[in-house]
Protein backbone atom coordinates (compact mmCIF):
# COMPACT_ATOMS: atom_id res chain seq x y z
CA UNK A 1 0.00 0.00 0.00
CA UNK A 2 1.31 3.63 -1.23
CA UNK A 3 2.40 5.95 1.56
CA UNK A 4 2.77 9.74 1.81
CA UNK A 5 6.22 10.64 1.51
CA UNK A 6 6.77 13.32 4.12
CA UNK A 7 9.75 15.37 4.89
CA UNK A 8 9.19 16.33 8.57
CA UNK A 9 6.02 14.91 10.86
CA UNK A 10 5.86 16.30 14.30
CA UNK A 11 3.52 14.77 16.93
CA UNK A 12 3.35 15.73 20.50
CA UNK A 13 1.09 14.71 23.55
CA UNK A 14 0.47 11.38 22.42
CA UNK A 15 0.30 10.65 26.24
CA UNK A 16 0.64 6.79 26.14
CA UNK A 17 -0.51 4.86 29.20
CA UNK A 18 -3.68 7.37 30.07
CA UNK A 19 -7.16 6.58 29.09
CA UNK A 20 -7.15 9.43 27.08
CA UNK A 21 -4.62 8.23 24.64
CA UNK A 22 -5.92 7.62 20.94
CA UNK A 23 -3.23 5.09 20.05
CA UNK A 24 -5.11 3.47 17.55
CA UNK A 25 -6.11 6.30 15.59
CA UNK A 26 -2.61 7.21 15.59
CA UNK A 27 -0.87 3.90 14.39
CA UNK A 28 -3.24 4.53 11.68
CA UNK A 29 -2.04 7.40 10.94
CA UNK A 30 1.37 6.75 11.24
CA UNK A 31 1.21 3.75 8.68
CA UNK A 32 -0.30 6.01 6.22
CA UNK A 33 3.25 8.14 5.85
CA UNK A 34 7.11 7.81 4.98
CA UNK A 35 8.59 10.35 6.93
CA UNK A 36 12.13 11.29 6.59
CA UNK A 37 12.36 12.94 9.61
CA UNK A 38 9.92 12.10 12.93
CA UNK A 39 10.13 14.68 15.69
CA UNK A 40 8.31 13.63 18.84
CA UNK A 41 7.51 16.90 20.67
CA UNK A 42 6.86 15.25 24.25
CA UNK A 43 4.61 13.94 26.78
CA UNK A 44 4.70 10.51 24.56
CA UNK A 45 5.00 8.82 27.33
CA UNK A 46 2.91 10.16 30.38
CA UNK A 47 4.88 8.84 33.27
CA UNK A 48 2.96 11.03 36.12
CA UNK A 49 -0.52 9.26 35.15
CA UNK A 50 1.64 6.01 34.55
CA UNK A 51 -0.68 2.91 35.50
CA UNK A 52 1.49 -0.49 35.66
CA UNK A 53 -1.56 -2.85 35.14
CA UNK A 54 -2.89 0.25 31.87
CA UNK A 55 -0.68 -0.28 28.77
CA UNK A 56 -2.68 -1.75 26.26
CA UNK A 57 -1.28 -3.32 23.00
CA UNK A 58 -2.10 -0.15 20.84
CA UNK A 59 0.32 2.07 22.92
CA UNK A 60 2.75 -0.56 22.66
CA UNK A 61 2.26 -0.80 19.17
CA UNK A 62 2.82 2.83 18.71
CA UNK A 63 6.51 2.52 20.54
CA UNK A 64 6.82 -0.50 18.24
CA UNK A 65 6.49 1.37 15.04
CA UNK A 66 8.44 4.22 16.04
CA UNK A 67 11.19 1.89 16.02
CA UNK A 68 10.26 0.42 12.71
CA UNK A 69 10.40 4.04 11.19
CA UNK A 70 14.28 4.45 13.08
CA UNK A 71 15.04 1.25 11.74
CA UNK A 72 13.68 2.16 7.90
CA UNK A 73 16.07 5.43 7.96
CA UNK A 74 13.72 7.65 9.42
CA UNK A 75 15.52 10.10 11.80
CA UNK A 76 13.59 9.47 15.04
CA UNK A 77 14.07 13.01 17.49
CA UNK A 78 12.40 12.58 20.98
CA UNK A 79 11.99 15.54 23.00
CA UNK A 80 10.69 15.45 26.28
CA UNK A 81 7.99 17.28 27.44
CA UNK A 82 7.28 17.49 31.39
CA UNK A 83 4.60 14.73 30.93
CA UNK A 84 8.04 12.80 30.23
CA UNK A 85 10.50 14.42 32.20
CA UNK A 86 12.27 11.50 33.91
CA UNK A 87 13.72 11.25 30.48
CA UNK A 88 15.17 14.26 30.14
CA UNK A 89 19.18 12.23 32.30
CA UNK A 90 18.96 10.52 29.29
CA UNK A 91 18.98 13.73 27.17
CA UNK A 92 21.17 13.97 24.35
CA UNK A 93 21.66 10.46 23.70
CA UNK A 94 22.30 9.44 20.50
CA UNK A 95 21.80 5.70 18.97
CA UNK A 96 21.52 5.21 15.47
CA UNK A 97 18.54 7.17 13.82
CA UNK A 98 17.13 7.81 17.35
CA UNK A 99 17.91 11.18 19.37
CA UNK A 100 16.63 11.97 22.64
CA UNK A 101 16.99 15.55 23.39
CA UNK A 102 15.36 18.42 25.54
CA UNK A 103 15.10 20.69 22.47
CA UNK A 104 16.43 20.99 19.15
CA UNK A 105 16.95 23.72 15.95
CA UNK A 106 16.70 22.64 12.37
CA UNK A 107 17.60 24.42 9.29
CA UNK A 108 14.13 23.51 6.78
CA UNK A 109 15.28 25.16 3.60
CA UNK A 110 17.55 28.03 4.29
CA UNK A 111 15.13 29.00 7.78
CA UNK A 112 15.79 27.89 10.77
CA UNK A 113 13.14 26.13 13.11
CA UNK A 114 13.00 26.02 16.78
CA UNK A 115 11.33 22.99 18.06
CA UNK A 116 10.30 22.91 22.00
CA UNK A 117 7.84 21.36 24.46
CA UNK A 118 6.63 24.91 25.98
CA UNK A 119 6.12 23.28 29.67
CA UNK A 120 9.02 26.32 30.55
CA UNK A 121 6.13 28.65 30.23
CA UNK A 122 4.14 27.13 32.32
CA UNK A 123 4.47 28.78 36.13
CA UNK A 124 2.30 25.79 37.43
CA UNK A 125 4.68 23.56 36.84
CA UNK A 126 8.12 25.32 37.74
CA UNK A 127 6.36 26.47 40.75
CA UNK A 128 3.48 23.36 41.51
CA UNK A 129 4.32 20.63 40.34
CA UNK A 130 2.32 18.65 42.49
CA UNK A 131 -0.35 21.04 41.50
CA UNK A 132 -0.37 20.76 37.75
CA UNK A 133 -0.15 16.43 38.30
CA UNK A 134 -3.38 17.10 40.10
CA UNK A 135 -4.57 18.61 37.15
CA UNK A 136 -3.62 16.19 34.63
CA UNK A 137 -5.56 13.55 36.77
CA UNK A 138 -8.51 15.59 36.74
CA UNK A 139 -7.90 16.35 33.30
CA UNK A 140 -7.23 12.63 32.55
CA UNK A 141 -10.78 11.82 34.23
CA UNK A 142 -12.56 14.19 32.32
CA UNK A 143 -11.67 12.23 28.77
CA UNK A 144 -12.83 9.19 30.64
CA UNK A 145 -16.22 10.73 31.29
CA UNK A 146 -16.33 12.32 27.53
CA UNK A 147 -15.24 9.00 25.85
CA UNK A 148 -18.10 7.37 27.63
CA UNK A 149 -21.02 10.59 26.87
CA UNK A 150 -19.85 9.95 22.87
CA UNK A 151 -20.49 6.28 23.28
CA UNK A 152 -24.06 6.87 24.12
CA UNK A 153 -23.93 9.78 21.60
CA UNK A 154 -22.91 7.42 18.66
CA UNK A 155 -25.23 4.75 19.77
CA UNK A 156 -27.82 7.51 19.21
CA UNK A 157 -26.69 8.55 16.02
CA UNK A 158 -25.33 11.57 17.29
CA UNK A 159 -22.26 13.73 16.54
CA UNK A 160 -19.07 13.12 19.04
CA UNK A 161 -18.38 16.28 21.04
CA UNK A 162 -15.25 17.47 23.49
CA UNK A 163 -16.34 18.48 26.70
CA UNK A 164 -13.19 19.83 27.73
CA UNK A 165 -12.55 21.84 24.60
CA UNK A 166 -15.95 23.29 24.59
CA UNK A 167 -14.88 23.93 28.88
CA UNK A 168 -11.51 25.52 27.98
CA UNK A 169 -13.91 27.57 24.88
CA UNK A 170 -15.84 29.05 27.81
CA UNK A 171 -13.31 29.86 29.66
CA UNK A 172 -11.98 33.02 29.22
CA UNK A 173 -8.62 32.49 31.48
CA UNK A 174 -7.74 29.33 29.99
CA UNK A 175 -8.35 31.32 26.26
CA UNK A 176 -5.99 33.88 27.83
CA UNK A 177 -3.41 31.48 28.71
CA UNK A 178 -3.48 29.97 25.49
CA UNK A 179 -3.04 33.11 23.83
CA UNK A 180 -0.51 34.36 26.01
CA UNK A 181 1.70 30.99 25.58
CA UNK A 182 1.30 31.42 21.67
CA UNK A 183 2.66 35.35 22.33
CA UNK A 184 5.57 34.33 24.05
CA UNK A 185 6.83 31.80 22.18
CA UNK A 186 6.61 33.62 19.15
CA UNK A 187 8.25 36.60 21.12
CA UNK A 188 10.73 34.62 21.94
CA UNK A 189 11.65 32.87 18.58
CA UNK A 190 11.39 36.70 16.74
CA UNK A 191 14.48 37.69 19.65
CA UNK A 192 15.86 35.16 18.64
CA UNK A 193 15.92 35.48 14.94
CA UNK A 194 14.18 32.01 14.13
CA UNK A 195 11.71 31.77 11.38
CA UNK A 196 9.05 29.00 13.14
CA UNK A 197 8.69 28.05 16.57
CA UNK A 198 7.09 24.78 16.81
CA UNK A 199 5.37 23.76 20.21
CA UNK A 200 3.06 20.98 21.90
CA UNK A 201 1.85 21.35 25.42
CA UNK A 202 -0.92 22.99 25.32
CA UNK A 203 -2.97 20.88 23.20
CA UNK A 204 -4.45 23.49 20.91
CA UNK A 205 -3.32 22.94 17.16
CA UNK A 206 -2.45 26.22 15.41
CA UNK A 207 -0.64 27.82 12.38
CA UNK A 208 0.14 31.91 12.73
CA UNK A 209 2.03 34.53 11.85
CA UNK A 210 3.40 36.14 14.58
CA UNK A 211 4.46 40.31 14.05
CA UNK A 212 5.61 42.31 16.49
CA UNK A 213 8.04 45.48 16.71
CA UNK A 214 11.38 43.20 16.68
CA UNK A 215 10.12 41.14 13.38
CA UNK A 216 7.94 38.23 12.24
CA UNK A 217 7.73 34.45 12.67
CA UNK A 218 5.66 31.54 12.45
CA UNK A 219 4.31 30.09 15.48
CA UNK A 220 2.84 26.62 15.08
CA UNK A 221 1.56 23.51 17.74
CA UNK A 222 1.53 20.25 16.62
CA UNK A 223 -2.22 19.59 18.69
CA UNK A 224 -2.57 16.47 20.24
CA UNK A 225 -3.64 12.95 19.97
CA UNK A 226 -6.23 12.60 22.78
CA UNK A 227 -8.90 15.45 21.82
CA UNK A 228 -7.53 16.98 18.36
CA UNK A 229 -5.72 14.32 16.34
CA UNK A 230 -3.46 16.39 15.00
CA UNK A 231 -0.25 16.61 13.59
CA UNK A 232 2.34 19.18 11.54
CA UNK A 233 3.79 17.95 8.51
CA UNK A 234 5.97 20.04 6.75
CA UNK A 235 7.21 18.88 2.51
CA UNK A 236 8.56 21.24 -0.27
CA UNK A 237 8.56 24.13 1.54
CA UNK A 238 5.10 24.15 2.79
CA UNK A 239 4.01 23.77 6.64
CA UNK A 240 0.48 21.54 6.82
CA UNK A 241 -1.67 20.80 9.84
CA UNK A 242 -2.86 17.25 9.62
CA UNK A 243 -6.45 16.39 11.45
CA UNK A 244 -7.13 12.67 11.18
CA UNK A 245 -9.71 11.80 9.13
CA UNK A 246 -11.26 8.14 9.87
CA UNK A 247 -12.91 8.18 6.47
CA UNK A 248 -9.44 8.87 4.44
CA UNK A 249 -6.78 6.84 6.74
CA UNK A 250 -9.07 3.51 7.74
CA UNK A 251 -7.66 1.72 4.61
CA UNK A 252 -4.36 1.90 6.86
CA UNK A 253 -5.81 0.24 10.02
CA UNK A 254 -5.05 -3.14 9.41
CA UNK A 255 -1.68 -2.78 7.91
CA UNK A 256 0.69 -5.16 8.31
CA UNK A 257 4.20 -4.27 8.79
CA UNK A 258 7.09 -5.81 7.20
CA UNK A 259 8.86 -4.59 10.25
CA UNK A 260 7.46 -7.63 13.08
CA UNK A 261 9.97 -9.64 10.50
CA UNK A 262 12.57 -6.86 9.76
CA UNK A 263 16.46 -7.52 10.07
CA UNK A 264 17.20 -4.82 12.20
CA UNK A 265 20.95 -2.97 12.25
CA UNK A 266 22.69 -2.91 15.63
CA UNK A 267 22.60 0.88 16.22
CA UNK A 268 18.85 0.66 15.79
CA UNK A 269 18.63 -2.37 18.05
CA UNK A 270 20.22 -0.29 20.68
CA UNK A 271 17.33 2.26 20.05
CA UNK A 272 15.40 0.10 20.90
CA UNK A 273 16.67 -1.43 23.71
CA UNK A 274 17.10 2.08 24.89
CA UNK A 275 13.66 3.00 24.86
CA UNK A 276 12.46 -0.68 26.15
CA UNK A 277 14.91 0.50 29.11
CA UNK A 278 12.79 3.63 29.51
CA UNK A 279 9.72 2.03 29.82
CA UNK A 280 11.18 -0.54 32.50
CA UNK A 281 12.26 2.05 34.47
CA UNK A 282 9.16 4.15 34.58
CA UNK A 283 7.49 1.13 35.51
CA UNK A 284 9.39 0.27 37.94
CA UNK A 285 9.09 3.60 39.40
Amino acid sequence: MKKRTVELVVISDIHLGTYGCQAKELLTYLNSIKPKTLILNGDIIDIWQFRKRYFPKAHLKVIKKIISFASKGTEVIYITGNHDEMLRKFSDTEMGNFKLVDKLVLELDGKKAWFFHGDIFDASIQNAKWLAKLGGWGYDLLILFNQLINWFLVKMGKEKFSLSKKIKNSVKKAVKYINDFEDVAAELAVKNKYDYVVCGHIHQPQMRKHTDKNGSCFYLNSGDWIENLTSLEYHEQEWKLIHYEKEAMESYAEVIEESENLSIEPETLQASFMINHMITSVKKS
